[in-house]
């Protein structure tokens, strides 16, 4: 459907631009930035790419950044999205917050804020379109968190 498309591009567009202003705005002085936080935020940032690989991975050839899924995609429900519905969004966030946390500047923190909505939308329309497509995605949905795992998911 064209309006799926439209909306779909709109949302990835959105979510890029706001990456943009994350990744390239300067860092500030609004607030110091200590050696532990500097750590800290490697750490968010490091784990937050690792998500993001780990997930494009297992989806493979479904791997898109429209959230229509492809013609031939599978509902994905093992690897990284036994515990997530969405590890590459995770991922995203976690480096975002990352890059938010180190740069002493509130525009990155505003952007950060802007990406949870925009990815918090696009994972709502995506879900929406997953419905349509698979049948047992409701189940999968019941069972499996959106973005943050279950405490203690990861060590089962």
């Amino acid at each position: 459907m064209t309006s799926n498309r439209s909306r779909g591009w709109l949302l990835v567009g959105a979510q890029f631009a706001v990456l943009a202003v994350l990744i390239f705005v300067p860092a500030g002085d609004a607030w110091a930035v200590p050696a532990i936080v500097r750590s800290a935020g490697l750490g968010l940032r490091m784990g937050g790419l690792a998500a993001i690989a780990a997930g494009a991975v297992n989806l493979g050839r479904s791997l898109s950044v429209h959230p229509e899924p492809p013609g031939h995609a599978r509902l994905k429900t093992d690897g990284l999205y036994r515990y997530v519905r969405h590890p590459i969004y995770s991922g995203v966030l976690v480096l975002a917050a990352g890059i938010a946390l180190t740069s002493g500047n509130p525009i990155s923190v505003l952007a950060l804020i802007l990406l949870i909505l925009v990815l918090n939308v696009k994972a709502r329309f995506e879900e929406q379109l997953l419905r349509e497509r698979f049948a047992d995605y409701d189940e999968y949905a019941r069972r499996t968190p959106a973005f943050v795992p279950r405490p203690g998911a990861l060590f089962v």
